[in-house]
C-alpha cells in the first residue's frame, strides 16, 4: 500500500448554500476511478474550529496518515490556493482570544508540491475564518506531537464546467507530488 493521505473538508455554513466547492471537488475526485486505498476522507467537518480540529486530530491518531490535505472553499478566488502559513489570531482558547499571536508554516516544499501544475497559486493569507484556525490547530498539533506528517491547506474556488477539469487535474497533481516528498 502507498502512503496514506487524509483529505478533509467542511460542511456548508450558510443556509442558502447548496454546495461547498471543496466537497464538490473531492466528490469529482471519487468519481474518476475507484478510490485508491491510500485516500482517507474526513467528510463535512463542522464549521467550528474546536470541533473540526478535534475530529481531524482524532482521525490523525486513528489512521496515522503520511500526509494531510485540508480543504476549504474560497469563493472569491479563481484558482486553487495552497496555503503556506496559518496564525492563531482569533482562535478562542479557554473562552478567550489568544493574545500571543503565533504563525506556523507548513513543512511542505511548495516548489516541489506545485511542480507541473498549471493554475495554482501560493497563498500567505488563509483568511481569518475557520480555515485558518483549523490549519493552525492541525499544524500546531503535529509540531507539539513531533509527528512527521506533512500537512497543507488548499482553498478551492467556486467550480463550474469551465474550470473543473483544470482544477481537478491540478489537485490530482498536488496529491501525486505530495506523495513524492
Amino acid at each position: 500500500m502507498g502512503k496514506t493521505i487524509l483529505l478533509t473538508y467542511f460542511d456548508l455554513w450558510l443556509s442558502e448554500q447548496v454546495s461547498n466547492s471543496s466537497d464538490d471537488l473531492l466528490l469529482e475526485l471519487s468519481k474518476m476511478t475507484p478510490l485508491p486505498d491510500n485516500l482517507i476522507f474526513l467528510h463535512r467537518l463542522p464549521v467550528n474550529s474546536e470541533l473540526a480540529s478535534s475530529q481531524v486530530i482524532a482521525k490523525i491518531n486513528f489512521c496515522q496518515p503520511d500526509y494531510i490535505i485540508c480543504c476549504g472553499m474560497a469563493a472569491c478566488r479563481e484558482y486553487l490556493s495552497v496555503e503556506v502559513i496559518a496564525s492563531n489570531s482569533g482562535i478562542l482558547t479557554a473562552n478567550s482570544i489568544d493574545d500571543n499571536c503565533t504563525t506556523l508554516q507548513t513543512s511542505v516544499d511548495m516548489d516541489k508540491l506545485l511542480q507541473g501544475t498549471k493554475s495554482v497559486e501560493i497563498s500567505y493569507d488563509c483568511g481569518k475564518f475557520v480555515c485558518e484556525q483549523l490549519y493552525y490547530l492541525v499544524l500546531d498539533y503535529l509540531r507539539q506531537s513531533q509527528l512527521p506528517i506533512k500537512c497543507v491547506f488548499v482553498h478551492v474556488p467556486r467550480l463550474n464546467d469551465q474550470n473543473l477539469p483544470m482544477i481537478l487535474e491540478d489537485f490530482l497533481l498536488i496529491i501525486h507530488n505530495l506523495t513524492l516528498l
